[in-house]
């Protein structure tokens, strides 16, 4: 008997609730899809880089996913409770027909077990399917090959997703057996006749905290522009993110009592068509739900920061890496060696041998051939020296406008001296990058960085004062700016910079700081070119680097190859971390969203009942229920797009260094596309499903 009520009942949930259905099918699907990528790296042929590089995301995933695990376990504790709210008056008549409160939990937990059932089987279906889509997309952003491509169910994400589905379950069938043991048979009897009451806030009282609030959320957003100071330590970011956090719970509270007030000041709005009462009603729900609104809006905007974010960085990694990467190969060694100095890692003496400092003071391409390096194995090769002089620091610089920068960025290492480098040495490498080359007058230097943030102190600088005397010799800065341009590849512009001097300025060999190659393989198929790579690759057991790494000899270098694997695997796990995140949270805040304004619909079917004695017809009654859920939506949504604003160019500003994006505009529309769909239906749902309820006859 019990079985058959609770499929009956369950039959009834389905009808009623499939907004929480659904929220647990997707949980389920997205959870596998996301937990199945280990199974999925089997089928594509990468190399060993970027296999190590899909290892480590799929670890990252996996620690995500336990985050992930105790915000769905929320989220369905959560609405599980508004589900049992709703049948309170279901409850009592049971109660009232001879059935005891352990016979009630028998019933919600046979329904739990089912519903958890149902949605397993159909969420994990629509993950093995949605899963083979993420192989397609793996192998797209990591460049594999899918001509092994074949159908993957992935036996351990079924597994891991059952069992953490099974426990969140289990807490559910806890959560319900309290909550029924507690409850009234008076209280169930009369829950429907109960409306809470409507309270009014001190109007005086709400536009005072109201503008403390955005008092407080104001400052946030400066601190995290830099308008104070560089929040680079943990007590400096927490201060932003305690006042966003307060300022954001004081507009909720503050928000009823103020829009109120402010609309009854114009009687032609308050009093027209049914405006009083969705006022009212929007009054009451805010004022009951000012901590979840606040969590909304939080995870709202930790959506679309993250998303945002993260397809802006991705996409920009991407288009930077080919301007990055002009050439296959950068070496690089440190030039005059001294005869003792202090390991700047672990503070010891290193007294090199001679053998050590001779080769320091040659060229990288004499250490290669001295070693038994294939030259053939290279081309259009490039060498230059780089000098550092004691006096000329970033400090000096800076100039007067030292001060300044110290004060904002207080990190950078000011007694650090500049990189020098003669004019037409830079112009081989520019000539061979493909970049602008550049000329210089016998008293005259240039200054070149990408880094935007350090483009921006160095232009300011050199705006102040740009004429520096080293050795007796005035120079003057032939640009008021900087100028882009870089010798050693990265992932992105970084470089911090750079001075070009003439070539008749004396640069003295103990200025020497290092000595740099630049050059291509000297192949024409990839596949070549990954044959050379091995000889400069130390995953290999290569006896050239073992025989320079015996002799004490600090070859460093970076390939165009290696970069281009290890961006685009630092990228995707940036996107899919995202990805992951940024949907569950759009899905729980939907749905929590949801499943409270058809439980207030539920609850007040008697107000709409009212409306419809008064004279009110079904067109007037539904565009008060859409204006009430759509104000509903949107408040928390518009208050994390604010946040989301400056959000985004914090978080920017903290990845400037994998990528500095010149235009957010796709990336916010796909974010906006991503929201646009999934709010949206279940915006629309909850609309049906109120609708429906109002409807139902007592």
């Amino acid at each position: 008997m019990l079985f058959k009520l609770s499929v009956k009942n369950m039959k009834k949930s389905f009808k009623d609730y499939a907004i929480y259905f659904l929220t647990l099918v997707l949980g389920v699907a997205i959870f596998y899809m996301f937990n199945s990528l280990d199974s999925q790296q089997a089928m594509l042929e990468v190399s060993e880089s970027t296999r190590d590089m899909i290892k480590l995301m799929i670890s990252m995933l996996g620690m995500v996913s336990v985050f992930i695990a105790i915000v769905l376990g929320f989220l369905i504790v959560y609405a599980n409770n508004f589900l049992v709210n709703r049948r309170k008056r279901e409850f009592g008549v049971y109660m009232t027909l001879g059935m005891g409160r352990r016979q009630i939990s028998k019933i919600i937990l046979i329904e739990t077990i089912l519903v958890g059932i149902i949605s397993l089987i159909v969420g994990i279906f629509i993950g093995v399917f949605g899963s083979q889509f993420m192989s397609i997309l793996v192998a797209k952003l990591f460049q594999a090959d899918m001509s092994e491509f074949t159908f993957v169910f992935s036996k351990d994400a079924c597994i891991k997703t059952c069992i953490y589905f099974a426990v969140m379950y289990l807490a559910v069938m806890i959560f319900n057996t309290l909550t029924i043991s507690r409850y009234k048979l008076i209280n169930l009897l009369t829950a429907v006749r109960k409306n809470e009451k409507v309270k009014i806030k001190n109007p005086i009282i709400s536009i005072i905290v109201f503008l403390i609030s955005a008092g407080l959320l104001g400052y946030a957003y400066y601190i995290v522009t830099g308008g104070i100071y560089e929040l680079n330590t943990e007590e400096k970011m927490l201060v932003p993110i305690l006042m966003g956090i307060v300022g954001t719970i004081g507009v909720f509270w503050s928000l009823s009592g103020f829009i109120l007030r402010m609309i009854q000041t114009s009687k032609k709005i308050y009093l027209k068509g049914t405006n009083m009462f969705v006022l009212r009603q929007l009054n009451n729900k805010i004022n009951t739900t000012v901590i979840s609104m606040s969590v909304i809006c939080l995870m709202l905007f930790m959506t679309i920061s993250v998303l945002s974010s993260s397809l802006s960085i991705q996409t920009t990694m991407d288009s930077e890496l080919q301007e990055m990467t002009p050439v296959d190969v950068n070496l690089y060694k440190t030039a005059n060696l001294p005869q003792s100095y202090e390991d700047s890692y672990t503070g010891q003496m290193i007294y090199p041998t001679e053998e050590q400092i001779e080769d320091s003071k040659q060229p990288v391409s004499y250490t290669l051939e001295t070693n038994g390096y294939d030259m053939n194995n290279l081309k259009d090769i490039v060498e230059i020296s780089v000098y550092t002089i004691p006096e000329w620091t970033l400090k000096y610089s800076l100039g007067t406008y030292y001060e300044q920068a110290k004060a904002q960025f207080s990190m950078l290492m000011y007694d650090l001296p500049e990189e020098i480098i003669k004019v037409s040495d830079y112009n081989k490498i520019a000539e061979l990058y493909g970049q602008e080359q550049y000329s210089l007058n016998e008293d005259e230097y240039i200054v070149l960085c990408d880094f935007d943030n350090m483009t921006e102190l160095r232009n300011q600088a050199l705006k102040q004062n740009s004429t520096v005397q080293i050795e007796g010799k005035t120079l003057h800065a032939k640009y008021n700016e900087c100028k882009s341009g870089f010798i050693e590849m990265s992932a992105s512009h970084v470089n911090t910079g750079i001075i070009l001097v003439p070539d008749n300025f004396e640069l003295k060999e103990e200025w020497k700081e290092e000595e740099f190659l630049a050059a291509n393989y000297n192949a024409k198929t990839d596949e070549e070119k990954e044959e050379i790579e091995k000889t400069l690759s130390e995953t290999n057991n290569n006896t050239f680097l073992e025989n320079l790494e015996q002799k004490g000899i600090e070859l460093e270098g970076m390939t165009k190859i290696s970069l281009i694997e290890a961006s685009k695997g630092l990228a995707t796990i940036i996107i899919f971390i995202a990805i992951y995140l940024g949907v569950i949270f759009l899905i729980a805040s939907s749905a929590i969203l949801a499943l409270k304004q058809l439980t207030e619909s539920s609850d007040n079917k008697q107000r709409y009942t009212i409306l419809r004695k008064i004279g009110c017809d079904e067109k007037m009654i539904n565009q008060a229920l859409f204006r009430q859920i759509f104000i509903f939506f949107m408040l928390p949504l518009a208050l994390a797009i604010i946040h989301s604003i400056f959000g985004i160019k914090f978080i920017l500003s903290m990845l400037a260094a994998l990528a500095s994006p010149s235009d957010l505009l796709p990336s916010v529309i796909a974010t906006a596309v991503i929201i646009g769909v999934i709010y949206g239906l279940y915006f629309l749902a909850t609309y049906i499903g109120s609708k429906n309820i109002i409807k139902e006859e007592e």
